[in-house]
């Protein structure tokens, strides 16, 4: 039964190495005459002669001593072992261990340092940022939800007084059309039409509180003295009083 060799393509020709003839040799020998076939190898035909070295010998990437050879030059290679630095979508959380390609971490975790390898040196270090890290992240969620609440119970206070507060809004009497009404029971114009604007205007300037012409359901200005009731358009997250259906602004035009 013949032994496995090595079968390398140069110009020369092909030369064939047998693993018997080796036997007789030193390690370093050994070693020294694979690393010249490795060489010559690539030289001539690159990659591909690397793979041939593989598939008629057998050799296993970890048997070999050029492994660093293997990794580069495109032969399989076992996944190596890392940990994250920070959080990788479809891949893992930061401090966590996860198997990848040597290329994939060669050229893309590495240069970023999304990752280290897992050594020992390594490993201590990232769990004790991964400790210190993680007590700010506690603190920023909690900032962040206190904060979240403390805005809802503003937002609810100010929907509170908008809805309970009056707003007056005064105006000038339109002279023509006040003594051309018909019968005195006919509403009397005002000589501006109110708008949105002024209405949101008015709400900052005695509410002090500010909202959007978005936020007002008034389809059309307002055109006469009276007492109105003008719907909020506001955020839904934002509770109603029990028994109440919708928020709305009480308006309340009447003369200078």
């Amino acid at each position: 039964m013949d032994e496995p060799g090595f079968f390398v393509e140069t110009c020369l020709g092909l030369f064939q190495l047998k693993l018997s003839l080796l036997a007789h040799l030193s390690t370093s020998d050994k070693l020294s005459i694979g690393r010249i076939i490795c060489r010559m190898a690539f030289i001539h035909y690159g990659r591909n002669a690397l793979r041939k070295i593989v598939q008629e010998t057998k050799v296993k990437s970890f048997d070999c001593p050029l492994q660093l050879l293997y990794a580069c030059q495109g032969v399989r290679y076992r996944k190596l072992e890392v940990i994250l630095t920070k959080n990788i979508d479809k891949l893992g959380k930061a401090g966590q261990t996860v198997k990848v390609a040597p290329g994939y971490f060669r050229n893309h975790l590495m240069p970023k340092l999304l990752a280290v390898p897992n050594i020992d040196k390594f490993y201590h270090l990232i769990k004790e940022q991964r400790k210190m890290f993680q007590a700010e992240e506690e603190e920023e969620v909690k900032v962040v939800r206190d904060g979240r609440e403390d805005k809802m119970k503003e937002y609810e206070s100010a929907a509170k007084r908008l809805d309970s507060t009056p707003l007056t809004i005064r105006a000038g009497i339109n002279a023509l059309k006040f003594r051309a009404r018909a019968s005195k029971d006919e509403p009397i114009e005002i000589l501006s039409p109110v708008t949105k604007d002024d209405i949101v205007n008015e709400v900052v300037r005695q509410l002090n509180v500010r909202i959007e012409p978005e936020n007002l359901y008034l389809p059309s200005p307002l055109t006469t003295f009276g007492q109105f009731e003008v719907p909020l358009r506001l955020p839904k997250s934002i509770p109603l009083p029990e028994g109440k259906l919708q928020w709305s602004l009480r308006v309340k035009i009447r003369g200078k």
